[in-house]
């Protein structure tokens, strides 16, 4: 969905740089990192046990994450480098979302446009066991429930740096990996940009930047 665009290219044809683990996170030259970042460690075992947690300490408070290896290993794993190598520091996240069935709060490009990204891609890890859309006709809709976090992305296996956190139930697509969630103290803070609303733009009253400007001041693992 256009919406959760994670600004991530597809790398030029021909060999593009690729870790050699199994995440195969690789290089795109067609969309240059937002600001420098090696690529991602990527073990011949990707750990997929146990729940690291980071906090983001945004302007507008704390917003803790519990994540989860099991779901998604490659993508924690991507997350936690792009973490220690401060890539989300001093961030903005540059877009709210508030239509009816869809309401999430977008971060994770240091450029604050939404094309930015950390110069490489990777494969989605996609959810299996999201409930259905209750009166979806088509059937293929999946509930993203309130303090989900998951991966944006610009099409199939397009992932970089680019993350949303829902801050209320939302029908999608399963296109987009979850890795995590919120916690109840990150939700006060959610609900809080929220309330403030969609700053006021010619496009849309219910898509674009927040009223309450966000900012991700650090991001480090915590407990």
């Amino acid at each position: 969905m256009a919406v959760l665009g994670g600004g991530v290219a597809q790398a030029s044809p021909g060999a593009p740089d690729t870790t050699r683990g199994p995440c195969a996170y690789t290089v795109t030259p067609d969309e240059p990192a937002a600001r420098p970042v090696p690529l991602p460690p990527d073990p011949r075992h990707t750990p997929d046990r146990g729940h690291p947690e980071v906090l983001l300490k945004t302007n507008q408070g704390p917003v803790p994450l519990v994540l989860d290896r099991a779901q998604a290993p490659c993508t924690v794993q991507s997350f936690l480098h792009l973490v220690r190598k401060k890539f989300y520091d001093d961030t903005t996240c540059h877009r709210l979302t508030a239509y009816p069935t869809l309401k999430v709060l977008q971060c994770g490009d240091p450029s604050g446009t939404g094309e930015g990204g950390p110069g490489y891609r990777y494969a989605d890890e996609l959810p299996t066991d999201l409930a259905p859309a209750p009166n979806d006709p088509t059937g293929q809709r999946r509930v993203y429930p309130r303090g989900t976090l998951a991966m944006a992305n610009a099409g199939p296996d397009t992932n970089g740096s680019q993350f949303f956190l829902v801050t209320s139930d939302s029908v999608l697509r399963p296109n987009y990996t979850v890795f995590g969630r919120v916690t109840p103290a990150g939700l006060a803070t959610l609900d809080r940009v929220a309330a403030g609303g969609i700053a006021p733009n010619p496009d849309s009253e219910v898509d674009g930047r927040p009223a309450l400007t966000t900012d991700i001041e650090r991001a480090k693992r915590a407990g």
